[in-house]
């Protein structure tokens, strides 16, 4: 089974939990559309672990491009790696795992992910009409801190289903719950993700408490309560 997860934002635990309820095996695969840091207490724990799995995939979002920006931003004042990584660490509450490795690891990852029936980025792509923008030809930052592809208004047709995140579901609906936005109104229940033009996946964990996953191969979704 393949599944997609957006802004996990530091909660390891819950992370975990989420895993455990849909079975996450070897054959598996899980897509991390960015925001894995940050809020919660356990980045560095959690991109340790999501690192080290090699049937996840991750991708930046906003707050690993915010990172990057300030580590790079130390770069250009000091020569000082020592002293660099020690700033870094102060980045976060768990921060005191951090090392070079992982920082490497963060510095490339892609912005996208593209498979042959959705496209996963952070935030959104841009859209020209009703037609999405090769994904490939959006800039990083168009990618990571989009804020009209979330509109209900924006539904683009012809291409793939998108998933995205950033902005937590609950902001747009009120509710904790994944957000379809089918291509015809009787495509509304179906378990076919080709039928949507793009969900929503950020179920806004540092919120209201809910992390949520979908399963694409059945667009069947899955949440944990924070404890």
């Amino acid at each position: 089974m393949v599944y997609c997860i957006s802004d996990i934002h530091g909660y390891y635990d819950q992370f975990c939990r989420l895993m455990d309820k849909i079975h996450f095996k070897e054959d598996d695969r899980l897509y991390v559309l960015g925001d894995m840091i940050d809020k919660g207490p356990d980045s560095i724990r959690l991109v340790k672990l999501l690192f080290s799995l090699p049937n996840v995939f991750c991708i930046a979002g906003n707050h690993e491009y915010d990172f990057l920006k300030y580590y790079r931003g130390l770069m250009r004042q000091t020569e000082d790696y020592d002293g660099i990584l020690e700033r870094l660490r102060e980045y976060f509450s768990d921060g005191s795992l951090l090392d070079w490795e992982i920082v490497d690891k963060i510095d490339l990852l892609p912005y996208y992910i593209e498979t042959e029936d959705f496209i996963g980025v952070h935030a959104g792509i841009p859209v020209q009409g009703n037609r999405l923008t090769e994904v490939e030809r959006a800039t990083c930052e168009q990618l990571v801190y989009d804020r009209k592809f979330k509109e209900r208004e924006v539904m683009p047709q012809g291409g793939k289903c998108v998933l995205f995140g950033h902005t937590p579901v609950q902001y747009l609906t009120g509710k904790d719950e994944i957000l379809f936005y089918p291509r015809r109104a009787e495509n509304a229940r179906s378990g076919n993700i080709a039928d949507y033009c793009k969900i929503a996946l950020d179920t806004g964990c540092w919120i209201g408490g809910v992390l949520g996953c979908i399963c694409t191969d059945t667009c069947r979704c899955f949440y944990v309560q924070k404890r």
